[in-house]
């Protein structure tokens, strides 16, 4: 459990690095006939797959949920569960608005304007997964920054939505909770079918089925990312080490294939980790968090600071703390999902209510993007003016490129603006 071992063992920092590399290639193969017969056979074949995997039968229980359950719901979620909700959805909320593209324009040169719309997608499907948690907190991450974004059809879809998730969906306005999961569920929204609605984006995290079918609809339907399992890397030389072993066991409590490491230069705080990390197991009887510790989990101890930093931008992780007296390392961390400053910035403060996301880039997917926003939601649009004037101040450049191209209808569609019958025209605005 929690292994502590010298960044100068290669082999040993080479299998931490591979422990987090997640092969969709074997739940590819099972849900490609999935996604096939989805496409086919539609609700027919959604029926089937909820009786098989969610031992649902959708005839009885109907693919949406009921305001007669969503009532119910209310009565099953413990007292200030509400005003929780409320508290963390004011701070997503207003972290989302700032995260959206704005509208601009400016001229390039005279007669030159160029700028961007900014436009909303029409519709997005949610997925919030249904396994061992409920997760009422993820409705929040992914309908919160598409409303902001100004998305007309937002809906949430989860196989046997737990109560704490349907309240959650209805405090945030939704009206369309579908009780689907899997990969059918991705099948099914990206296609489309005669009860479910084809929409331009999936965002959500999901087992591996779920990944690999977002994966293979992506060409068809917009996805956020392909996620693997969470990830946790805490970097620092000095910090309380109950503090940090919490943090550990915190994400490892995800799931059994959840990482969790800590980068160190001092041997004496790994040691401490190590020992309160085996009290907090004992303490509240975490067997799955145990597991996940003893296989993905790891203390790595360097010879510097700096050294603990490159490690941590080569881990790409999806949360990276930076401990006390490790917040000077920032300029330094070049991957991360979401950042954590300080003894007083657990994962769990942005996993729930301090406003940022948590639906986040793992398996090294940090490399090329951060979490999900309101930006997910929204596309950019170019959009330009031009004078006759401002073409013609572009005109030779126009033509020499497009005619080094090959392209010589590109280059007659702006000559043909400067000619007529009778030699060059009146300019015009």
């Amino acid at each position: 459990m929690l292994d502590i071992i010298r960044s100068t063992d290669r082999n040993a920092i080479d299998r931490l690095l591979q422990a987090r590399t997640t092969s969709l290639a074997e739940a590819e193969a099972v849900v490609r006939p999935i996604l096939d017969d989805i496409r086919r056979q539609g609700d027919r074949a959604l029926r089937r797959y909820a009786r098989k995997f969610d031992r649902l039968d959708l005839r009885k229980a109907g693919f949406t949920v009921s305001s007669d359950e969503i009532r119910h719901a209310y009565r099953k979620v413990p007292r200030g569960f509400v005003a929780a909700l409320r508290v963390a959805a004011a701070n997503i909320r207003k972290t989302a608005r700032r995260q959206l593209p704005r509208p601009w324009t400016f001229e390039t040169r005279t007669g030159v304007s160029v700028g961007q719309v900014v436009r909303p997608l029409e519709g997005v499907a949610c997925y919030v997964p249904g396994g061992r948690f409920p997760l009422p907190s993820t409705v929040l991450m992914s309908v919160i920054p598409a409303q902001e974004a100004g998305v007309r059809e937002v809906m949430v879809t989860s196989p046997r939505p737990a109560p704490a998730v349907l309240v959650a969906a209805d405090v945030l306005g939704i009206r369309k909770i579908f009780r689907l999961g899997g990969a059918q569920a991705v099948a099914a929204f990206a296609y489309g079918t005669e009860s479910v609605p084809r929409v331009d984006k999936i965002v959500g995290p999901g087992n591996r089925y779920v990944a690999a079918a977002k994966k293979l609809v992506a060409g068809e339907c917009g996805i956020d990312f392909v996620a693997g399992p969470s990830e946790l890397v805490l970097v620092g030389a000095r910090g309380d080490p109950e503090w940090i072993a919490s943090d550990l066991v915190a994400q490892a409590e995800h799931d059994p294939d959840a990482v969790a490491i800590l980068i160190t230069p001092s041997f004496k705080l790994a040691l401490q980790v190590q020992a309160a990390a085996r009290g907090i197991l004992a303490r509240l009887a975490l067997p799955l968090a145990e597991r996940a510790l003893a296989a993905q989990g790891g203390i790595v101890v360097t010879r510097t600071l700096a050294e603990a930093a490159g490690l941590a931008n080569r881990l790409a992780p999806e949360h990276l703390t930076l401990l006390e007296g490790a917040a000077g390392l920032l300029g330094r961390v070049r991957s991360a999902g979401s950042i954590f400053l300080g003894a007083y910035s657990p994962v769990a403060a942005g996993d729930y209510a301090s406003g940022t996301n948590h639906i986040l880039p793992t398996s090294g997917a940090a490399r090329l993007r951060g979490g999900l926003s309101a930006a997910d939601f929204v596309k950019t649009i170019s959009v330009q003016r031009l004078s006759r004037r401002g073409l013609a101040g572009l005109k030779n450049a126009i033509v020499t490129l497009a005619n080094t191209e090959g392209l010589k209808a590109h280059a007659f569609s702006v000559q043909a603006r400067f000619r007529s019958s009778g030699g060059e025209r009146t300019p015009k605005r």
